[in-house]
């Protein structure tokens, strides 16, 4: 072979030499992908996406330490939730929790986290400036008021929203945050109308982050 002939074949070897090596990286790349989808799947409810309480938590405290004040904690109770189920039979109910996980995510964005702490209890972490707080929960109530399709009927659902603020409880602390939203929601039950936590509501006994006594409190390990 010339020195020419020679020459023009390198490219070409060159080019199988990287295919060959290439085959196994992207097969490990793969199985990389699949496997770091697996780990996320297993940190997630599979009926409604949301992060699992520990997930949650790592990650909202994560939130809170970088942004401070922008960061809003919100906890949700699904109103009337028990009677959906009787009334409607647990398909029902099962759709109201995905609809629900559904729109959490959308309302939080990007920029923040939902989880499903158990049953029909759910909590989200996101950034909001001070100044669009009370539009932006509002604009939570009404989707999470907006009815539920089950099998081709409207069916209506409510839910109960309590906030917390770091600025406004003066912590950075995410218990104590979740503890102040979920007496907060208490305070505005079966209202509609998102309630968030002033000092008053800051020093609430809890468990796992919830008010102590509230229904739930004795299975709070299990969640969903």
């Amino acid at each position: 072979m010339t020195s020419i002939a020679r020459l023009q074949a390198r490219p070409g070897h060159r080019a199988l030499l990287i295919t060959t090596l290439a085959v196994p990286l992207t097969g490990w790349t793969v199985h990389a992908v699949a496997l770091h989808r697996q780990l996320a799947n297993a940190h997630r409810d599979p009926l409604t996406g949301a992060q699992r309480r520990a997930g949650f938590e790592r990650r909202a405290q994560h939130l809170i330490d970088r942004y401070g004040d922008t960061v809003t904690v919100a906890l949700i109770d699904l109103d009337h939730f028990k009677a959906l189920n009787d009334g409607h039979g647990h398909e029902a109910g099962d759709r109201a929790l995905a609809a629900t996980g559904e729109r959490l995510a959308r309302w939080a964005g990007s920029r923040g986290v939902v989880g499903r702490l158990g049953g029909d209890e759910f909590a989200v972490a996101t950034r909001i400036g001070p100044g669009r707080r009370e539009v932006r929960l509002a604009q939570l109530a009404r989707m999470l008021s907006e009815p539920v399709d089950i099998d081709g009927h409207p069916v209506d659902v409510a839910a109960s929203i309590g906030a917390a603020t770091p600025d406004t409880l003066n912590t950075r602390d995410l218990s104590a945050l979740l503890r102040g939203a979920d007496t907060a929601m208490y305070a505005g039950k079966h209202t509609g109308i998102p309630v968030v936590a002033g000092p008053e509501h800051a020093n609430a006994a809890s468990i796992n982050g919830r008010r102590a006594g509230r229904p739930g409190t004795h299975t709070a390990a299990r969640a969903a």
